[in-house]
């Protein structure tokens, strides 16, 4: 972390199938050993395989669903004061919540038990759009974290 100036952010492009930027930093997050076309793959698979099942909804938007659900609104952060160190509740960052939400469906999607990775990739991301699952449950946990550690929030920094 440089000590003068703001770090640059990189430009993400947009993913070639479907000109979404969410889409491309998924993919980028899903990648193992620098192997993309595995990941895009993967993740075009699962689109595929929720397109079977959900005749209704574009895969696209049972994706992007599927994210703002999972996206936490407050974290706790430790905060040492006074020689103790406090929980304190915070106001997540928008560019960190996205990472958030993604980092948590692909680690929960990697636990679950279906037998490939577009398969589990796509239960998940349908469980996520109906606010159930392993990454909801994650957000949930962290949402009542908070709410208990709310009587340090003056200690906020």
């Amino acid at each position: 972390m440089p000590r003068r100036r703001e770090v640059a952010k990189r430009e993400i492009l947009p993913d070639p199938k479907y000109n979404n930027r969410l889409v491309a930093k998924f993919i980028n997050n899903l990648l193992k050993c620098g192997k993309k076309s595995t990941a895009e793959s993967i993740l075009y698979g699962a689109f595929d395989l929720i397109e079977a099942r959900y005749k209704d909804a574009p895969p696209i938007e049972v994706f992007e669903k599927a994210v703002n659900n999972v996206k936490p609104i407050i974290e706790v952060k430790a905060r040492r004061v006074g020689g103790s160190t406090y929980q304190v509740p915070t106001e997540v960052n928008p560019s960190r919540r996205v990472a958030l939400g993604i980092r948590w469906l692909i680690s929960h999607s990697r636990e679950r038990s279906e037998k490939t990775m577009k398969e589990k990739l796509a239960g998940e991301l349908i469980d996520a759009a109906n606010n159930r699952g392993g990454a909801i449950k994650k957000r949930e946990a962290v949402h009542k974290m908070a709410e208990a550690n709310k009587a340090f929030a003056h200690y906020r920094f």
